[in-house]
């Protein structure tokens, strides 16, 4: 507390820091020390680069500006110096130019000399580098006047005939030197760069040149070397996918430059590397520009090599773009049954249309659709016939890619290459190929298998196009007949193919792997696999329609039961029906009940396989599985199946107006037919008529409407010779009241089928084929108007001018004594009918007489038919199998089949003595007595599909006690026989037959 004058004096700790303190910031000091050094060093180091950077760019600066000094008055005969001078005292377009026009003068005398001289080897250094700057220049400004000057000396340095001339020794060794510089150094690309500076549309005195210096490089190169292929590459990639390449070349260039365009050995070049390099709009011009200097007129003139390497080139081209994208958008087709009227008789998957058409001009969209013209199609057609077999998957693609062109390309296949065609496909091509073996999707998928792909889909094209015209008589031809029209297949070989056909469709259908399907690439096609399953059920289910007309195949030959397992099917396919066709949201319920049918075999496989070759599967099953969909589609809307419902719509029927009365009352239920109805019919005196309908009477009542509405004479009508329906094709019919009466047919005949009653009517096999959304063919013509018909077929087979017939696109209409003329295509009063197009001379008539005569009809028809019966149940059948669906079998009762299967009620059993006598008259009875027998019980005189053992309720006999004056009684609602006991065979021989032809409706109950 004292101060002593020290208190300044330093104070010192004796004990000292501890050593780690010490230590850490000996080390720190040290480390920062060492930083400060390597600091300074890198800043004088680079202080150091800096001088040394500067005073280097100071002296290239100064040297430049000499040697550019040195050029601009530098003596033109030392070339080598001088050119040294352009090289490294810097390049502008100005100098090049002057470079350029220099060693173009006295015939490029100051070009060539040094290559004769002791510098040769520094100048060809120089000279590649000059040259390179060259084509540099004119990419960048190729209507320059300085490219102008360029295009002189590289036209002549690129060219080794020219160099040849100008230098015998060396001349081509100079200009391979330049080229190999040049063409490592994208050359190429630089040239295509300088054809996009210039619109097409301009007339540009660089056009020539530069269309001549493109192809120069080639005449370094040897077809069919490395080099040449590479550059080929290059070329196609680069300058043959310009747009509008033909329009940038001056006419009085055009005809060298086509013959400069290294279109040789194309067998060199990696085609699929190249297209798959492209984009898809770059893929569509390099068709056009190929199309356009390769025309068809000169396929002849070049090697089999190149035109079958350039035909393979068009292939991967067209078959790489997507399907429909080169043709007009058009609006999405509907998938209802009303769209019956379709001019495209086939439609095969493809995408929206347009795609890539939208981005092109009009005159590349005519050159690349030029592919599918007339003169094309003809050379493809001539190669196919003899051999080449690469058109095969050509044409398949192309049908792909327009496939609104798929019929006249296919048809021009037909009429030109004909039986011979065929014949060489299936023979030389496809019998001894593995496709199609064994169902197997392993055989399908194998890589080794490519070549033999397209040859099967052209055929399976062709041949069903041909099916299109070819009559029963032709398609049947035997060796009796020998000058006869002939199918160019046997029918051995028909079944042959026809079971190739149903192996690879079968598994694309029952493959679980719906997506691989779609978006798979086909081996030798790079075309998906939907087409190919769409292709093959088209021509399967043409067989099969000549197979069910008149059957020609073996027995079960179209079942593949064997690869299914028929019980679980059945049930997978119905649930599968139901996942589809029963969704909580109504709005999806009604999208999956317009789902076509490609769409549907993606979601679902069994149903895919019922929908698009049901005959892979037995009638009898089909039938069990439509029973099953309609029974589920019942207990959907709480409908009792057995009609017990208590709620039912009560409709009162005049006896002596069944039809009209029919219509006023139920034709605007629409789709509320599918619920209980109860008729009460009203005699010709007023009074109701007995019976209580418990579905007796509505089969009465539908199969006394049916022969009111069906008959002819009612004018909605028409009879074919055969005596079958079909809709009046008069403009009566198509008066809006009568499409009312067509709707209300439709859903009576959808009810029908709906609660399983079968309706004794039958329709045409054409109008039974719109049902199926399936086209009409030839031979259906011959049942509606057999003159037309033979006058068809001998136009066919004319050997004569076509010309000389007269006939044009066009038919003349007689409706109700005024005679309409109608084009079958626009304009088609004034198109002659040829040898090239009367094939599709043929199949339009017969479009229009079979399908758009009626079509109106027809979609009013299906309209109210849709409105009961979901479309896809109806996919499950043929024609045939869809009238015996809703007529039944029109074969004779089986009595021993009833017999066995009907349930006895009261006294009676199968040995009773009355019902042993029954059993005896029943049995003597003749076809017509037993079909008037089984009207008078169960309202129907045919019997069910499958047999008694489907009668639902089984066939029933009561006993109806001893009165023998008594006839018998019927309650057809329970297909119940009320039956007295007779003592005396007589006696009830004589009551049953006055009871069943007695026509007294439902007052003998």
């Amino acid at each position: 507390m004292f101060g002593f004058g020290n208190e300044g004096r330093k104070r010192m700790n004796l004990g000292g820091v501890s050593s780690a303190a010490s230590h850490t910031a000996i080390l720190d000091q040290a480390k920062a020390r060492r930083e400060e050094r390597q600091s300074a060093k890198r800043q004088l180091d680079s202080a150091i680069m800096l001088q040394t950077w500067w005073r280097a760019t100071s002296a290239r600066a100064i040297v430049r500006r000499d040697l550019q000094a040195a050029f601009d008055a530098g003596s033109h005969a030392d070339s080598v110096h001088w050119t040294r001078c352009l090289v490294f005292g810097g390049v502008s377009d100005e100098r090049l130019a002057k470079w350029s026009t220099v060693m173009s003068q006295d015939n490029f005398a100051l070009l060539i000399q040094p290559f004769a001289g002791p510098q040769r080897d520094s100048w060809l250094v120089l000279v590649r580098r000059v040259s390179m700057m060259l084509v540099q220049s004119v990419s960048r400004a190729p209507e320059s006047q300085h490219s102008a000057a360029h295009f002189p000396v590289l036209n002549v340095l690129l060219s080794a005939p020219e160099m040849q001339k100008l230098l015998p020794d060396v001349g081509q060794t100079v200009s391979k030197s330049v080229t190999d510089y040049m063409c490592a150094r994208a050359f190429v690309a630089l040239i295509a760069a300088a054809f996009t500076r210039i619109p097409p549309t301009r007339k540009s005195p660089s056009l020539g040149p530069l269309a001549l210096l493109s192809t120069r490089p080639f005449s370094s190169y040897a077809p069919g070397s490395q080099e040449y292929a590479t550059l080929q590459s290059q070329y196609l990639q680069n300058v043959m996918t310009l747009p509008l390449l033909p329009n940038r070349i001056p006419i009085a260039s055009l005809g060298t430059f086509s013959a400069s365009l290294p279109l040789t050995s194309l067998e060199s070049v990696d085609a699929v590397a190249l297209v798959n390099s492209l984009e898809p709009l770059a893929r569509v011009h390099l068709l056009a520009n190929l199309a356009t200097f390769v025309p068809a007129s000169t396929y002849p003139s070049r090697s089999p090599a190149t035109l079958a390497a350039y035909l393979s080139l068009l292939n991967l081209l067209v078959a790489s773009l997507p399907a429909a994208s080169l043709e007009p958008p058009t609006a999405s087709k509907p998938t209802s049954s009303g769209d019956v009227d379709s001019d495209d008789e086939y439609t095969a998957p493809a995408e929206v249309g347009g795609t890539l058409l939208r981005l092109l001009d009009n005159k590349t969209s005519a050159r690349v659709n030029g592919l599918v013209g007339p003169a094309h199609l003809s050379a493809l057609l001539k190669l196919a016939s003899n051999g080449v077999s690469v058109v095969h998957g050509l044409l398949a693609n192309a049908c792909a890619l327009w496939p609104a062109s798929r019929s006249r390309i296919l048809g021009a296949a037909v009429a030109q290459g004909g039986a011979p065609l065929v014949k060489g496909l299936w023979r030389d091509w496809v019998r001894g190929s593995p496709i199609g073996l064994e169902p197997d999707p392993r055989l399908l998928t194998d890589p080794a298998h490519a070549p033999h792909w397209p040859s099967f889909l052209f055929l399976l094209q062709i041949y069903a196009q041909m099916l299109l015209t070819m009559g029963d008589e032709e398609f049947f031809v035997t060796l009796a007949t020998p000058n006869a029209p002939r199918n160019p297949l046997t029918l051995d070989e028909v079944s042959a193919l026809t079971k190739k056909a149903l192996n690879v469709a079968f598994v694309l259908y029952w493959h679980e792997d719906q997506a691989g399907v779609k978006d798979g690439l086909v081996p030798g096609l790079s075309m998906r696999w939907e087409g190919v399953r769409a292709d093959a059920t088209h021509f399967l289910q043409s067989i099969h329609a000549r197979d069910s007309r008149r059957p020609f195949m073996p027995p079960d030959y179209w079942l593949l039961t064997s690869q299914i397992d028929v019980t679980s099917f059945i049930e997978a396919a119905v649930l599968e029906d139901i996942q589809l066709t029963a969704p909580d949201d109504e709005t999806q319920r009604q999208y999956t009940g317009a789902l076509s049918k490609r769409q549907i075999a993606f979601v679902s496989p069994r149903l895919g396989v019922l929908h698009n070759i049901p005959f892979a599967l037995p009638f009898e099953i089909r039938v069990a599985i439509f029973r099953h969909f309609v029974r589920n589609d019942m207990m959907r809307l709480g409908i009792d199946p057995h009609g017990m419902s208590h709620r039912r719509h009560k409709t009162v029927i005049r006896r002596d107006r069944i039809a009209e009365d029919g219509f006023d009352q139920l034709n605007d239920l629409g789709p509320a037919l599918k619920g209980t109805l109860s008729i009460t019919f009203v005699d010709q005196f007023g009074r109701e008529e007995a019976g209580i309908d418990g579905g007796g009477v509505f089969k009465e009542f539908l199969t006394a409407l049916s022969k009111e509405v069906f008959n002819a004479d009612r004018g909605l009508w028409m009879t074919t010779s055969q005596h079958e329906l079909y809709p009046s094709s008069t403009s009566y019919a198509t008066e809006p009241h009568h499409l009312n009466w067509y709707r209300f047919i439709g859903r009576i005949l959808g009810k029908a089928l709906y609660q399983g009653i079968l309706v004794e009517v039958a329709f045409a096999s054409f109008f039974l084929a719109k049902w199926l959304e399936k086209q009409s063919f030839l031979d259906d013509l011959a049942s509606l108007d057999r003159e037309l018909y033979n006058g068809l077929i001998f136009l066919k087979h004319y050997q004569g001018n076509p010309e000389d017939l007269s006939l044009n696109f066009s038919v003349n209409e007689d409706d109700l004594g005024v005679t309409r003329t109608i084009n079958l295509i626009p304009n088609g009063v004034n198109i002659p009918v040829t040898r090239e197009n009367r094939l599709q001379y043929i199949h339009l008539v017969c479009h229009h007489r079979l399908t758009r005569q009626i079509r109106k009809q027809s979609v009013a028809f299906f309209e109210g038919l849709s409105e009961i019966i979901d479309q896809k149940w109806l996919r499950m059948f043929n024609q045939q199998e869809l009238q015996i669906l809703v007529a039944g079998v029109n074969a004779e009762v089986d009595v021993d089949d009833l017999r066995q299967h009907t349930n006895y009620g009261g006294v009676y059993d199968d040995n009773e003595e009355t019902i042993t006598a029954f059993w005896k008259v029943v049995k003597s009875f003749d076809a017509s007595q037993r079909r008037q027998l089984l009207r008078f019980v169960t309202s129907c005189s045919r019997p069910p599909l499958l047999g008694f053992k489907e009668l639902v309720p089984l066939f029933s006999i009561r006993d109806a006690g001893n009165d023998e004056l008594r006839l018998p009684t019927a309650s057809t609602c329970v297909n119940l026989l009320k039956l007295p006991r007779y003592k005396s065979e007589h006696i009830l021989r004589q009551k049953l037959l006055q009871a069943i032809s007695s026509n007294a409706g439902f007052d003998l109950s």
